[in-house]
């Protein structure tokens, strides 16, 4: 079936994700097609096409030129459709088995044709609901490590690595990243977003000047720090996962940045499970959170040992140097995290969907307070274990 690629952008009905999977996707001839849209994002209509006699499944995701959360009156750049395209394609050659295959991209209708995953679920959803998913710090931290270790200058010509980092320009969604994240909840602006019993302790932030000076730091390091292919928005909605398998998905955000930036948000977004949850629960994800970093740790030092390119791979002490700047990012970065999904714009459902309102209060209130001391007291953090003391005596 040939297939005309309208010239302009134009949104997919039903109908046309159909057409538009026929032409793209190898399905059996006597194939019979239903599509639904099942996208629940801010950024994107998500659409499942299903041969209902086989069980055939693909995704069709189309970004939106603008943000469902605002509407039109906040316009998007379509080209981040692109950006997660070629992100998933060139993160899948270190790590094929933790990304979805995709199966074409057009950069005119801002789509991306990719393998269906509605046999895993969300990683958050499956953690606000109990569920354990025994693979995920493995493989994340496997994830980080590769990905960000062969798309840095350690692995990387230095002509290639600058190719990509011009390639993989996004200037449109790190701006987003740059307000929400690093600029506005450290303010009082009208984009933050609040219970009124977090009044003060919103107050509190807005008046640290200390922690203002950090952050202000941190954000520079993410404005000026283009050290490998970021996936740019690692938190565990951006992750399909079960009992055996891990999939990343969303890397819409992606950018060069500073390594520290994707391990900080996937860890932060564990430790508000940590914060949500006792006992042996609790103890579950602060395993998480503790093998993730050491996962990644290894493998990257493994990687360093064999494949680095950098001159000085052999220098003692230097491998040691690049892995604390890494995990005190890291713990900065985590910490803008906890507090910008707490008093920011936009929320987790690990803190919003408690009904109960005191404990919800409880429960961000210890986040923001997560958040303050990872930011500050990040220079101190020397291994995971100093950072684990830090959620623990937050937690008592």
């Amino acid at each position: 079936m040939t297939l005309t690629i309208p010239t302009t952008y134009k949104g997919l009905t039903e109908s046309t994700a159909i057409a538009l999977a026929k032409a793209v996707y190898t399905f059996e001839p006597t194939a019979e097609l239903s599509c639904r849209e099942i996208g629940d994002g801010n950024l994107n209509y998500v659409f499942q096409i299903e041969d209902s006699k086989t069980g055939t499944r693909v995704i069709i995701k189309q970004a939106l030129p603008y943000a469902k959360i605002i509407g039109e009156s906040w316009p998007l750049t379509l080209k981040r459709a692109t950006i997660e395209a070629n992100v998933l394609r060139k993160h899948g050659e270190f790590v094929p088995s933790l990304v979805p295959v995709v199966y074409a991209a057009d950069e005119t209708l801002a789509i991306t044709v990719m393998e269906d995953l509605s046999h895993l679920v969300i990683a958050r959803e499956g953690l606000i609901n109990g569920q354990n998913f025994p693979r995920l710090s493995q493989d994340i931290g496997e994830y980080l490590a590769q990905t960000l270790f062969h798309t840095s200058d350690y692995g990387l010509h230095p002509f290639e690595k600058k190719r990509l980092a011009v390639e993989f320009s996004n200037p449109e969604l790190c701006k987003i990243t740059e307000d929400l994240v690093f600029t506005d909840p450290f303010f009082d602006l009208e984009t933050n977003n609040y219970e009124p019993q977090l009044q003060s302790a919103a107050e509190a932030i807005w008046r640290d000047q200390k922690l203002q000076l950090e952050v202000a730091k941190l954000k520079k390091s993410f404005l000026t720090e283009s050290e490998a292919l970021l996936h740019g928005d690692l938190h565990t909605g951006s992750i399909f996962a079960s009992t055996t398998e891990t999939k990343v998905i969303d890397p819409e955000f992606g950018f060069y940045g500073p390594i520290g930036f994707d391990v900080g948000l996937f860890l932060g977004n564990l430790i508000f499970q940590s914060i949500t949850r006792e006992g042996i629960e609790r103890q579950v994800v602060v395993s998480h959170i503790e093998k993730t970093w050491e996962v990644f740790a290894l493998s990257f030092s493994e990687l360093w040992k064999t494949e680095s390119i950098e001159s000085f791979r052999d220098t003692q002490g230097y491998l040691e140097f690049v892995l604390d700047k890494v995990l005190t990012d890291a713990a900065g970065f985590a910490g803008c995290e906890l507090i910008r999904r707490t008093i920011g714009l936009a929320h987790v459902k690990d803190l919003d969907s408690i009904v109960d309102t005191e404990k919800r209060i409880n429960f961000k209130t210890q986040s923001l307070h997560t958040g303050r001391a990872l930011i500050l007291q990040r220079q101190q953090i020397g291994s995971i274990t100093d950072l684990l003391e830090i959620l623990k005596e937050v937690h008592k």
